[in-house]
């Protein structure tokens, strides 16, 4: 059967006329950008796969002009992507201080002790609750991904291996268990059924119960040009004016909302059910109307952030060239998830890195998803000794830079990505 290509336009346009919000179900028109066919940013290739095709799906990211939510179809299931995960938190550890302090000043605010009990979502390695047990609070994890699961199972920390959602909540219900305090660090993106999973944490709270969402701040995102944070395990974006639509359908309610550091800028939202005792925080109204001034409740805030990547994808490009016209040497530090999206849409290969390296044994001797850029211990960066190293964590620049202040002795310098190039030489530099 042959179709006429204008038949196949009607097609493409009918497919996407259809698309519908994965919160509201509005049908959603609109782009926010389209970073063209990537791989899945976590497959990382062996070497006996080297020959293999790949699989690329589109990054097209669309926004709902209903409830603002900046959004990625499903194109990969999250069993897909968690079975096997490559990603094991404790191997940051900014991250894991981060960690301790946020279950140091919970237990505190919020009375937790041994009758309590405190339930992570995608809890991978055990990274956070690993420091409520010092405290003597019960904890449970649930954790998708059995490899990580595992190291976590291995330092004592209780973990379930499965996918949250309602029929979850249900059974854990039924064993009697219900929660005084939910967490979810970085999950909420990678969840495509929003509602069935904010509906079985609305089941699984406690009358009086919290639960604590971080989650990358889309203004960020936006305001810093952090489009490398978009990838196919990062089904959404989330503004504070979208998490408190989505906690009002499924009866909870935002009470009170921190501003982090952690992921190039993040919120933490404090849920509570909405016939609860907790009253709403000045934090909250302050944020929600900064966002409206902000223009996060505007269509043009978001359609015209595209502009802005394509002009960041030059600028690196434009040093990456001259580096190499002038005969110097580049490798990469990190290969994180944000770090396979930058590479693949700029086009960067081995012909601008030899390498890069990572702390994550895992990742060593593989390469990345696309460009196939070999990752080796951190110690080959000593004996390469690069005149330019490429930090693709950028989010953890301070930390990478004050671990790595030896290579100012060859007289390297550090290359930030985002939200545009900046060159730092360790020697002179003041986190």
């Amino acid at each position: 059967m042959n179709f006429h290509p204008a038949d196949m336009r009607r097609q493409d346009a009918d497919i996407e006329h259809e698309r519908r919000c994965r919160l509201c179900a509005a049908p959603i028109r609109h782009t926010f950008i389209d970073l063209g066919m990537s791989p899945p940013c976590e497959n990382f290739i062996s070497p006996d796969r080297l020959g293999n095709m790949e699989t690329y799906y589109p990054l097209h990211v669309m926004v709902c002009e209903e409830c603002f939510l900046v959004q990625l179809p499903e194109h990969i299931s999250p069993q897909e992507i968690f079975t096997e995960y490559a990603y094991f938190s404790s191997y940051s550890t900014s991250w894991v201080a981060h960690a301790k302090r946020y279950c140091d000043h919970a237990a505190a605010r919020f009375g937790l002790g041994q009758d309590s009990l405190v339930v992570e979502l995608a809890s991978n390695d055990g990274y956070l609750l690993q420091h409520f047990q010092p405290l003597g609070v019960p904890t449970l994890g649930i954790e998708p991904a059995a490899n990580v699961a595992q190291a976590a199972i291995a330092k004592g920390v209780p973990t379930r291996i499965d996918f949250f959602g309602v029929r979850l909540a249900r059974e854990l219900i039924a064993e009697g268990k219900q929660a005084d305090l939910i967490v979810g660090n970085n999950v909420l993106a990678q969840v495509p059924d929003l509602n069935d999973f904010v509906a079985g944490i609305a089941l699984l709270t406690k009358p009086q119960g919290v639960v604590t969402l971080e989650f990358p701040h889309v203004e960020r995102l936006i305001d810093e040009n952090q489009f490398d944070t978009i990838y196919h395990e990062h089904f959404s974006y989330f503004s504070l004016t979208t998490i408190d639509m989505m906690a009002a359908r499924h009866g909870l309610k935002v009470f009170d909302v921190e501003e982090l550091p952690t992921h190039g800028g993040s919120l933490r939202v404090y849920l509570a059910r909405a016939d609860s005792n907790y009253r709403p925080s000045p934090a909250v109204s302050g944020l929600l109307e900064r966002e409206v001034s902000g223009g996060l409740k505007e269509m043009t805030t978001y359609t015209s952030f595209a502009d802005r990547a394509h002009g960041a994808k030059r600028d690196l490009l434009s040093f990456l060239i001259a580096a190499k016209n002038e005969g110097k040497t580049i490798c990469g530090y990190g290969a994180p998830g944000k770090g396979n999206t930058l590479l693949n849409y700029c086009a960067i290969g081995t012909d601008f890195l030899d390498f890069t390296v990572d702390r994550n044994p895992y990742k060593h001797g593989r390469f990345t998803p696309g460009m196939h850029i070999p990752i080796k211990p951190v110690e080959a960066i000593q004996e390469a000794k690069p005149d330019y190293i490429l930090i693709l964590p950028w989010n953890l620049k301070d930390e990478i830079v004050k671990q790595m202040s030896h290579v100012a002795t060859w007289g390297a310098k550090f290359v930030v990505p985002i939200p545009f190039v900046k060159v730092i030489d360790p020697a002179e530099h003041q986190p």
